[in-house]
């Protein structure tokens, strides 16, 4: 179900126990090949399949275009929200639907940048509500439930999500062909190590003075419909897994296999 195209009353007679799917992502730039558009229309195709199947059995938010791409504002065509106002958004979007009655609340993300103060909002909703037992307030990137792209296709290269990458240029290929541009041409630009096991602090231009990371070269449509169907099956599946939730255990049902 959309929220959009219903009306407050009948928002009003669904189950509270209904997973409520809030897509985040982002406008930004994708280096010199790709539309700022990227992130918001990839996840935005792949909440628009994912609806389709599971059709009653979850309510969709609106997409949330505007998301924290600080890090990328040296480029021109990047729009973003700072940190706090970020998190404030969030928070308030999620204390909007915990007031209506719904209690299982989960943040689809598409958009790196989005990660760390996502989890941040959840963390602070749940303070807030910390005597309540009812609530599931849950997190997830598209590309991080568990698929390897490359054993489902071995003619994909790259083994992590990059940024206007192989696996970004191939699903706008596979989706919206005429908004990509000379992709063949562009250089390869390794994410590099960055002193892991740590996290190093940094801004896009620190790693690409042309605003890509990865692989570009490799993609094509044919990979772009194989990690489509792959991201979009993982998003369904984990979410069967909220919906299956008996409303009281840590763990939930773990039946479908994800790693815990």
């Amino acid at each position: 179900m959309k929220l959009v195209e219903l009306s407050s009353p009948k928002i009003g007679a669904i189950s509270r126990s209904t997973p409520v799917v809030i897509p985040i992502a982002a406008i930004e730039q994708h280096g010199d090949h790709l539309p700022v558009w990227t992130d918001s229309l990839l996840l935005g195709e792949i909440v628009e399949r994912v609806e389709k199947k599971l059709r009653k059995q979850i309510l969709v938010a609106p997409l949330m275009w505007l998301g924290n791409s600080d890090h990328h504002l040296d480029f021109v065509g990047t729009i973003s929200a700072s940190s706090r106002t970020y998190l404030d958004m969030l928070n308030d979007m999620v204390e909007n639907f915990l007031s209506y009655g719904f209690t299982r609340i989960v943040l689809l993300n598409g958009h790196g940048g989005n990660d760390v103060p996502a989890k941040q909002a959840l963390f602070e909703v749940r303070q807030r509500n910390r005597v309540r037992k009812d609530l599931l307030l849950l997190l997830a990137t598209y590309w991080g439930l568990g698929t390897e792209p490359w054993k489902v296709d071995p003619q994909i290269e790259q083994r992590d999500m990059g940024h206007a990458c192989e696996w970004e240029t191939s699903m706008v290929l596979a989706h919206r062909p005429e908004l990509v541009g000379d992709y063949k041409n562009a250089p390869v630009i390794e994410p590099g190590d960055a002193f892991r096991p740590a996290n190093r602090a940094w801004t896009t231009k620190d790693r690409s003075s042309i605003g890509h990371i990865g692989w570009p070269h490799l993609a094509s449509k044919e990979k772009g419909d194989v990690l489509f169907d792959a991201f979009s099956t993982d998003v369904q599946r984990w979410l069967q897994e909220v919906i299956d939730w008996d409303g009281n255990s840590w763990d939930g049902t773990r039946r479908l296999g994800f790693p815990i």
